[in-house]
């Protein structure tokens, strides 16, 4: 899908069309859009190309109007510096991970690349961050502010993500708040085990979903933050001079964000190591019952072991009283060892 933006009299000026290399087989209308869409006249008027999930047909138009050579899927995956973050001529290429999919539960990371010329900031994704989303509806609302210019769209569209990625720590953030009360609620309860050991599950849980979120907002923090170092070693070049103060702006908010990510990153830690520590005291209790049940029950049985011995002189068997004594014996050696076991404050 190829989405093209213009400002023309002020108004924001949205056009998408899906360019394949089997246009023939398409309506006539649709390939009309297809080719007004792709026109080279039309992509060099454009401030932002978005290219999501694009077709070879769709990146050919695309360079050949501009004259640049978009970065291929496989490039976009390189992690070494030289390949994400390098300039071509009088454009600038610029690659990073970003999270997408938290709202479904997926909390995936996909690489997004930016190419900024002097006329038209070019993105290439396959996924949609919420970021973009929002962003491409505020664009339309405020084209004169955030479709100025190709370095205006691209700053921009790096304050919408740093502003999702707060959103994101700030509710992970909250949830391991709820996570830690309703641990350390249930290990003060005197619940059933049974349930104590749900909450302890569910909170584990919650504790393996932060762990993912701030890893994957850790990973697209510090992308931005290499991009914006980067742009800020190119920005006479790159960026107008309007727009540079919003950089140093971005830099100051990533890193607040990344001491934050941090920060949650060592709560999670202990926290954690409470619930482990939580789990740790339910077992050792039921290990501990299960110690004291065979201590009490080691004196009977040895008592028992004995007169079951098939020896001739044992007076004990012919002893009118025997049995109850033995019976007796039996029920004390048991209850001895677990009036101990209370004493010592072990029950």
């Amino acid at each position: 899908m190829l989405t093209t933006w213009t400002v023309e009299d002020g108004r924001c000026r949205v056009r998408e069309g899906a360019v394949s290399d089997v246009t023939a087989v398409l309506p006539e209308e649709a390939r009309a859009a297809a080719a007004a869409v792709c026109a080279p006249d039309h992509l060099r008027r454009a401030v932002w190309i978005d290219l999501l999930n694009p077709t070879p047909a769709e990146e050919k138009a695309v360079q050949e109007a501009l004259r640049i050579e978009l970065p291929s899927r496989e490039e976009m995956q390189e992690i070494e510096s030289s390949s994400r973050l390098y300039r071509e001529d009088d454009a600038l290429f610029l690659t990073a991970n970003f999270l997408y999919g938290v709202d479904k539960g997926e909390y995936g990371s996909t690489a997004i690349s930016f190419v900024l010329t002097n006329t038209t900031l070019v993105t290439v994704r396959y996924a949609t961050p919420k970021a973009f989303s929002v962003f491409s509806a505020r664009a339309q609302r405020y084209p004169g502010t955030l479709l100025a210019s190709p370095d205006a769209v691209m700053l921009h569209l790096f304050e919408q993500v740093v502003d999702r990625l707060a959103d994101i720590l700030e509710r992970v953030g909250a949830d391991m708040d709820r996570a830690s009360q309703r641990t350390f609620r249930a290990a003060r309860s005197d619940a059933k085990a049974s349930n104590r050991s749900d909450q302890l599950k569910d909170t584990l849980i919650t504790l393996g979903q932060v762990g993912e979120v701030t890893t994957r907002t850790s990973e697209t923090l510090l992308g931005l933050n290499r991009i914006l170092a980067f742009v800020s070693a190119e920005k006479a070049n790159a960026v107008r001079k309007e727009n540079q103060p919003l950089i140093k702006t971005l830099v100051r908010d990533v890193r607040s964000l990344v001491d934050h990510a941090n920060f949650l990153n060592s709560k999670a830690q202990f926290l954690l190591d409470a619930v482990l520590g939580v789990i740790n005291v339910e077992q050792n209790n039921i290990i501990k019952t299960f110690t004291v049940a065979s201590v009490a029950l080691m004196p009977p049985t040895l008592i028992a072991s004995i007169y079951g011995m098939n020896y001739e002189n044992m007076p004990e068997l012919k002893w009118e009283y025997g049995y109850p004594m033995a019976v007796a014996l039996m029920i004390v050696s048991a209850i001895l060892p677990v009036l101990y076991f209370r004493r010592k404050g072990w029950l």
